[in-house]
């Protein structure tokens, strides 16, 4: 069975090379982080006695463009670390070993200034002599789990995950819990490989995109259409998880959300009445539903209000869950700005708010 599955090759339509914009920006993104990472952490005093050969490995490289762009940016940033004292620069691009390694060498920058080598295999395991490699920069092929949680392999795989291709939106919890136990793995090695490597002093980036993970929920659920469509035998669809796993800053206890409640009720007129009736302090001069435009409804703007609902909820999340957690579930959410906002437009026309006038006894 084949184990190793690398980007699609070439330079067609649906090749990698012209589809990874995503990727390229996530990368982007990142360029300010890594420069100032080199800049005021990595040391540099080792490296600048031992030898004035700097090497640098890509792990996960692909077949470009993207990678050519993240190497100069590290280069670039090494450059302004040694100032007049630059060295000789090697990078090592590594991929899988059946990776499209002709298509990458082939649009290898002509202007590049460092000595360009390739290293297919694993970067689960060793990959170059102990303590020769200075710098490591790996990007979205951490995701990768190196094998199949095993527990994808057992008879009871075709109820296992029903219905799902991968951990995400899973009700088993037996399957986030096999993800996560197979990645515990995989990165103790990973990183066990890297430090026989990597000379005291050096320097590993990692930058790990957090937004693809949903995107194949629209995958799996293709599938089931042609399932349904009778294309495709559903016990295919049940055996398939991909190996793939997003890690986050810290692992969310599921009892977290359990015992979290927003302590907020919105109440009706028949509720208000009620409670000021009850009270017997006050009078109830005014009480209607209003209807007020909204330019936010109106528009659908979903990402703007959910951000001034951030403003409002932020202090209660971040007291339940931490701010590290609460950060990323608000991100996410804001990432659902095309659900919320088809939602809004059926439901916002609805939209109105309690008006109340109360007079004291």
């Amino acid at each position: 069975m084949t184990t190793s599955f690398p980007m699609n090759a070439g330079d067609d339509p649906y090749s990698y090379s012209k589809n990874s914009q995503l990727q390229k920006e996530v990368l982007d993104s990142a360029k300010e982080m890594v420069r100032d990472a080199i800049i005021r952490k990595l040391d540099i005093k080792i490296m600048l006695s031992s030898s004035n050969t700097f090497r640098i490995t890509e792990l996960g490289c692909s077949i470009g463009p993207n990678t050519f762009s993240a190497m100069q940016h590290v280069v670039e940033a090494l450059k302004e670390k040694y100032q007049n004292n630059i060295p000789e620069f090697q990078i090592f691009f590594n991929d899988h070993i059946t990776n499209d390694f002709n298509t990458l060498f082939r649009s290898l920058p002509i202007d590049r200034s460092y000595y360009a080598f390739g290293v297919p295999g694993s970067f689960h395991g060793r990959l170059f002599p102990s303590r020769s490699i200075h710098f490591a920069h790996c990007s979205t092929s951490i995701h990768w789990l190196s094998k199949i949680p095993k527990e994808m392999l057992d008879e009871k795989s075709p109820s296992w995950n029903k219905g799902l291709i991968h951990y995400i939106g899973a009700s088993n919890i037996e399957v986030m819990n096999a993800y996560v136990a197979q990645f515990e793995k995989d990165m103790e090695v990973f990183f066990n490989a890297r430090a026989e490597e990597i000379v005291p002093g050096g320097m590993m980036l990692l930058i790990s995109p957090q937004l693809s993970e949903r995107l194949l929920k629209f995958f799996g659920s293709s599938l089931m259409d042609l399932v349904n469509e009778g294309k495709l035998d559903e016990s295919l669809v049940n055996s398939f998880n991909v190996p793939v796993y997003f890690p986050s800053m810290g692992k969310l206890d599921e009892s977290l959300v359990n015992s979290f409640n927003v302590p907020v009720y919105f109440p009706s007129i028949e509720d208000m009445t009620k409670v000021v009736e009850k009270n017997d302090c006050f009078s109830i001069e005014r009480i209607e539903l209003t209807h007020p435009k909204s330019k936010l409804v109106d528009e659908a703007d979903a990402k703007t209000l959910m951000i001034n609902l951030r403003a409002v909820l932020e202090g209660l999340f971040i007291n339940h869950f931490g701010r590290e957690i609460a950060k990323e579930a608000f991100t996410r959410t804001i990432l659902k700005s095309d659900e919320i906002s088809a939602w809004m437009k059926i439901n916002y026309k609805k939209a109105c708010q309690l008006f109340i006038a109360l007079k004291r006894k």
